[in-house]
């Protein structure tokens, strides 16, 4: 008989912690086994279930190594130095991670696919599994439109999100980029203010918009002469993101390095 893989959440106190530790006790080939959060977080001592009633019999803890331990998969939607933090200690016990957390610099991507080299990770900055197939479509759109079309990425988020764009909007950009062979290091425009002059040709722009509880909304817009483009997905719900990152950790049980994204999760990628 196949264990119940052993997963660990941080940031067990956020909403997302709270969506991820009620998926993985809904899963029977899933048993959490450890809760981490910050040393200041009132949940220290109590079940990590205590807010949506549920008792899962795992105390919340702010000791990581020590949580960690003996742990198959750790799932971090946190900030990208609490990340790379959990990183090290994964790197160090053998622990498998699925990584949600966006806002990484250039070093710190370096950091992770130097640690892939010895532990599997899936790293994408949108867990939803409509949302990566919103990824696939958009390669095709951009592919397909190239040269004719402006492409403009709007997101919108809820008040309390720090990062802008969303790491979902940059991915689309890439993703657009990638598909009509630019560069979003030297085509992406981030900001717009006072005159501008005209748009400068083959631009990919990104608008950002922050407030109340927007789980997440993004739209790529694909203008033409005549006619308009645009591709959407909006999120109600966290339960998208905890449900593909559950089905990431599944495809995580089997590989003993490497570096992936729910393309490979869910296999988008291209043949």
């Amino acid at each position: 008989m196949t264990h119940p893989q052993r997963i660990a959440v941080v940031g067990a106190s956020g909403r997302m912690g709270q969506m991820l530790i009620q998926a993985v006790c809904a899963s029977p080939d899933l048993r959490l086994t450890t809760a981490l959060d910050l040393p200041s977080s009132s949940m220290i001592g109590t079940d990590a279930g205590h807010l949506i009633g549920v008792s899962t019999g795992v105390l919340v803890s702010a000791h990581e190594e020590q949580g960690l331990a003996g742990v198959d998969c750790l799932i971090d939607f946190t900030r990208p130095q609490g990340t790379l933090k959990h990183l090290e200690i994964c790197r160090r016990l053998g622990v498998k991670m699925v990584i949600g957390t966006t806002g990484f610099s250039e070093t710190e991507l370096q950091h992770i696919q130097s640690a892939s080299q010895e532990i599997a990770i899936m790293m994408a900055p949108n867990m939803s599994v409509g949302v990566n197939v919103t990824l696939k479509l958009l390669a095709l759109a951009a592919k397909a439109l190239d040269h004719d079309y402006d492409v403009e990425i709007i997101e919108a988020h809820h008040r309390h999100k720090v990062d802008a764009p969303s790491g979902t909007a940059l991915k689309m950009g890439e993703v657009v980029a990638r598909a009509s062979q630019r560069d979003l290091s030297t085509h992406g425009v981030f900001t717009r203010h006072g005159h501008t002059g005209e748009r400068v040709d083959r631009s990919i722009g990104f608008s950002t918009i922050r407030g109340g509880d927007i789980v997440g909304d993004h739209t790529v817009l694909f203008a033409g002469e005549g006619e308009r483009i645009e591709i959407t997905h909006k999120s109600s719900s966290r339960s998208t993101y905890a449900q593909g990152s559950l089905r990431a950790a599944r495809f995580l049980a089997g590989k003993p390095n490497g570096l992936f994204d729910m393309f490979d999760v869910l296999g988008l990628q291209e043949t």
